[in-house]
């Protein structure tokens, strides 16, 4: 028979992403192929006939774009034209900031605030204590 059907899910990923590739038709599992990520295994799937399944891990320097996936299974060969898509991935780390530390607005901002704080305080403790002389 061979590989009838190939679902890559989910079917846009970001670099360094995983993505579960379902195939009909591979009694015995096989491999998958595409230039986004090295050879994956598929193996048969228990309870599911002829199917099998395996994950990838796309490239952390794959180029944003379409991909194909190849895959062979029992001596037969399948290939998906544009199968999924990968996009630019995402760089973790200190929330996207590009500056450590206050910034010149940040420590105006910080010091108009206990200023004001300090006259507002000023401005009640006075009346305070005029209250108490009458």
């Amino acid at each position: 028979m061979g590989p009838s059907n190939i679902v890559a899910l989910p079917g846009v990923v970001a670099r360094g992403g995983q993505l579960t590739i379902t195939v009909d038709g591979c009694r015995h599992g096989g491999t998958a192929t595409s230039t986004a990520f090295p050879t994956t295994n598929l193996t048969p799937i228990r309870g599911a006939n002829d199917t099998a399944r395996g994950t990838a891990t796309v490239n952390a320097d794959a180029r944003p774009g379409t991909y194909d996936i190849t895959v062979n299974c029992d001596g037969r060969t399948l290939t998906r034209p544009a199968a999924f898509t990968v996009i630019g991935g995402v760089r973790g780390g200190l929330g996207g900031s590009s500056t450590s530390g206050a910034t010149p607005a940040d420590i105006a901002i910080g010091g108009g605030l206990v200023a004001a704080a300090v006259i507002g305080g000023g401005v009640f403790w006075m009346r305070r204590r005029a209250e108490k002389r009458i």
